[in-house]
């Protein structure tokens, strides 16, 4: 039975914490969300191990789950006292970012922390704070020590009811795949599949993994991670529903460096959060950056995020060339677009010289250069050039003070070989080397950002997503795109910006594509990044009728809010987004079959005017105009695996 024997280390707290009616007649602490929705009930088993649930409505929606961590010279998963716990308080937050769906937002949540003894003496905290969209809770060891610990092992669970289904992605295997570049979370989701289902690797699930349990659907994440940490996931075993958090492949390094979380005390360890609530919920949520680490400083971003022109995805490696790179700069002047991407072999097919010429002609069109790197040590064997310039201080410091004298604006850098601690400190130690340069930063072949994005604002985007890039490999990957596609604005693009790299209207030779050029053309809206890189070349987009190229010419960059207006995980998004005066709604089908949706537009002005883009007949486009009635419902037909964009004013 759960929490069927209580143990405190003062008998004073005892009738504090049963005073929270808990499962079974039995008895826990408690705090609940300010709306007072969620619930999150805390306390200990008969093995004196931490547990908790978290109730919604009443309703339990995440079962015992276990909390607690091994670490190398003591037991906090088991045999604790609780020795005292605080009070509910407040925590209050707002801010302004520019890399996601939302650029101000509020924060609020109530926080109340257990403080627990292991049998060695040593103590640890338990803290949890409940917003009205989710759960998050993380540890603190409290004492002070120049002595470096470890942690062995994270025992941290997440235990799903009966009957629940899950969107999960499976973790690559390290030191696999092309060039030894995994894990680089650039795997299908398995959809709707019964939770316990095995990880098909041993690596097991990565984050963001999603959860429907009966009316509730539930995203589990992580966020807050520092130099001292590793990147975790979900092991691949899951009995009965119950998620465990798994440390990294030890291969998962930086040479020389470990894997496993270390830190001298006090330290406080990162967040573990569940996003809980109806679907909408889930979509609309930024939980994860509510959470994040602020910036050490403020800093003038305003600037930063754009949209780039990028030859490589359709041209390949033997368009890195001067020529095509000076016309992917006019094609970004011509569009307005703010950017354009030089990619891999840079510096031998163009040269640094050649190079700064392109950033001086760029400069003169009103476009900012950046260029691609290769991040690898000794952990993968992908040969593309600039290589292992990344890999300390010293060898940065050198390469980007020669970038910022040719007037370089930012970085791609790629093949980072996993989640270790050592791996973790190579991202941050790039990021904080780069800020001082003004430089935007994007991570590829990559971890999860999981907020970094607030801490770093001059981070614009990550992968972390198996992305267009692999539509142009092979058939069975276009085939997969429009459930793909659907999906990940539930998982992955959640909380972080994704580099997917959206958007061909015309073609991708030797590919059947399986999606329609309005469904292409609503990624722009429905996928968000810092940087957006926009894979159609200038031959295709010279193809697209008028209107379409103003579209693309017009889409913001930035946007100050987001909706959701309908959709189910690999079937079909539709989503609205605000920027200035303006909202754009956009829908793509994951179905080969035709849907008719019913938008409710109410949020939009009264009587709102606009135009919408579909899919015509063939393989042509449609534009139509739009007069919302005093109602703002609207009828639209999404044609099998199509999809189309509104502007509203």
């Amino acid at each position: 039975m759960l929490f069927s024997s209580l143990h405190f280390g003062c008998p004073c707290l005892l009738a504090a914490l049963f005073a929270a009616p808990f499962l079974h007649g039995q008895s826990a602490s408690l705090v609940k969300s300010p709306d007072g929705r969620l619930a999150v009930e805390v306390g200990m088993n008969a093995g004196r191990a931490p547990v908790y649930l978290v109730r919604r409505e009443g309703q339990v929606v995440l079962r015992e789950s276990r909390l607690g961590l091994i670490r190398d010279d003591a037991d906090f998963s088991k045999e604790l006292v609780l020795t005292s716990e605080s009070k509910v308080e407040p925590v209050n937050d707002k801010y302004e970012i520019l890399t996601a769906k939302r650029r101000l937002n509020v924060y609020r949540a109530n926080r109340k922390v257990w403080h627990l003894a292991a049998a060695s003496g040593g103590k640890m905290d338990v803290i949890f704070q409940v917003s009205n969209d989710g759960v998050a809770f993380r540890y603190f060891f409290p004492e002070t020590s120049t002595q470096t610990r470890s942690l062995k092992e994270e025992v941290s669970s997440f235990h799903f009811q009966p009957g629940t289904k899950a969107w999960l992605q499976p973790m690559s295997v390290a030191k696999s795949g092309w060039a030894q570049v995994n894990p680089a979370y650039e795997e299908y989701y398995q959809e709707d599949i019964p939770a316990g289902t095995p990880s098909p690797t041993p690596a097991g699930w990565v984050y963001p993994a999603l959860f429907h349990s009966g009316g509730t659907w539930l995203l589990v994440s992580e966020g807050s991670l520092s130099r001292h940490d590793c990147g975790t996931r979900l092991r691949a075993e899951s009995p009965d529903g119950e998620y465990t958090v798994g440390y990294p492949d030890p291969r998962e390094n930086f040479p020389g460096g470990g894997v496993n979380p270390e830190s001298p005390l006090p330290w406080l360890t990162p967040w573990r959060m569940i996003a809980v609530g109806s679907l909408k919920t889930i979509a609309e949520s930024t939980l994860g950056i509510d959470l994040a680490d602020k910036p050490a400083q403020p800093a003038d971003v305003s600037k930063l995020p754009g949209k780039a022109s990028w030859s490589w995805p359709l041209l390949g490696d033997s368009g890195t060339n001067y020529d095509t790179q000076k016309a992917f700069i006019d094609y970004a002047a011509a569009m307005g677009w703010g950017y354009t991407l030089i990619d891999a072999l840079w510096d031998k097919q163009i040269g640094y010289d050649r190079t700064r010429e392109l950033v001086d002609y760029a400069r003169g069109k009103g476009v900012k250069i950046l260029v691609w790197y290769n991040s690898a040590g000794d952990w993968n064997t992908a040969p593309q050039t600039p290589r292992s310039l990344m890999l300390t201080h010293q060898s940065r410091a050198k390469e980007f003070d020669r970038l910022q004298a040719m007037g370089v604006a930012g970085l791609k850098i790629d093949f980072f070989g996993g989640d270790g601690r050592s791996m973790i400190a190579y991202y941050l130690d790039i990021l904080e080397d780069a800020a001082p340069y003004g430089f935007v930063v994007n991570f590829h072949g990559a971890t999860l950002p999981r907020g970094w994005q607030r801490a770093y604002p001059h981070l614009m985007t990550m992968e972390a997503v198996k992305g267009l890039e692999f539509i142009t490999f092979e058939q069975s990957n276009a085939d997969e795109e429009p459930v793909h596609a659907t999906t990940i604005p539930f998982t992955r693009n959640v909380f972080d910006p994704m580099d997917f790299t959206p958007v061909v209207l015309d073609k991708i030779n030797r590919i059947q594509r399986r999606t329609t050029k309005a469904f292409e053309l609503a990624l722009s809206v429905i996928f968000t990044s810092g940087v957006q890189h926009y894979a159609e070349i200038p031959q295709g987009m010279a193809k697209m009728p008028a209107y379409v190229q103003d579209f693309m010419k017009q889409v913001p960059s930035v946007w100050d809010d987001t909706k959701f207006i309908d959709g189910y995980p690999g079937k079909l998004v539709v989503l609205a987004r605000k920027s200035g005066g303006r909202w754009y709604v956009a829908g793509i089908n994951g179905e080969a079959v035709e849907k008719t949706v019913s938008l409710d537009l109410r949020f939009a002005p009264a009587r709102g005017t606009g135009f919408m883009i579909t899919d015509g007949d063939g393989q042509l486009f449609e534009q139509k105009p739009v007069n919302l009635r005093a109602a703002r419902k609207l009828d639209v037909t999404l044609k099998p695996n199509g999809g189309f964009v509104m502007v509203l004013n």
